[in-house]
């Protein structure tokens, strides 16, 4: 069960299907909490450096390793070999590509073949279209793309990708379950583990996912914020609560 934080000027904001960002405060306190709740697993996801054409603050994201008790996963701005090395050198543990995979399946090639494909982590990102259809999204260019969704998936599993993030636009920071029919969609075609991402409002979405074929979840919402009025509070079940859940 992996925290996903997303990163705007330095700091820790929230978004509502992808805008609205919300600031959520500083994101090495935040860091600092999860280490005490004793987390599996960590991503933080610059939303701003791919649209902003810039490379991802190794200073910022050095700190964070340095932080960081668990896995550490980063994605954001990443378009080439040299720039994984690097934030691998600096202690992140998995690197994140959505752009640059979708615009060059062969660059995950490239860096499952340098760095093991346990290490690259491809992010898809749909959104229904006015039908009601499953569409792949461009985060950075904000727009519906072409490709059919299951298609891009499997090649870039094909391609060497060791992991799915999958995230649901319309489900992003509302916290009214996962889409499960798209997580069912992509389980049925993948052999990698398969990452669920958006929707998650409560400990039960959590396992839906599970049921619906997630190998794990991630979740912003659910981690950082509370109540009705959305207030900050970063928040982590313990053990036995997600034992109990997932042996229920």
């Amino acid at each position: 069960m992996i925290p996903a934080l997303l990163l705007s000027d330095s700091g820790l904001v929230k978004t509502q299907r992808f805008a609205n960002a919300k600031y959520v405060g500083d994101p090495i306190n935040a860091i600092r909490i999860f280490n005490e709740k004793e987390v599996d697993e960590l991503v933080v996801l610059d939303i701003d450096a791919t649209r902003l054409n810039r490379e991802p603050d190794y200073a910022l994201i050095e700190e964070f390793a340095g932080e960081c008790f668990m896995p550490l996963g980063y994605g954001g701005g990443i378009r080439t070999v040299e720039q994984a090395r690097r934030l691998f050198s600096l202690g992140v543990e998995k690197v994140v590509l959505q752009t640059a995979a979708l615009e060059n399946p062969s660059l995950v090639t490239e860096m499952a073949s340098r760095f093991g494909s346990q290490s690259i982590v491809v992010s898809i990102d749909v959104k229904k279209d006015w039908l009601g259809r499953t569409r792949l999204w461009g985060s950075s260019s904000k727009r519906k793309l072409k490709a059919d969704w299951l298609a891009v998936i499997k090649e870039l599993e094909s391609a060497g990708a060791g992991e799915l993030l999958l995230n649901s636009v319309d489900r992003d920071g509302v916290q009214n379950g996962y889409d499960l029919d798209v997580i069912r969609s992509a389980a049925a075609i993948l052999d990698i583990p398969l990452v669920a991402l958006g929707g998650a409002g409560n400990m039960a979405h959590l396992l839906e996912a599970v049921q619906a074929g997630a190998s794990a979840v991630a979740a912003g919402s659910l981690f950082v914020l509370q109540g009705p009025h959305r207030a900050v509070l970063i928040s982590y079940p313990g053990y036995s609560a997600l034992d109990k859940l997932f042996r229920s």
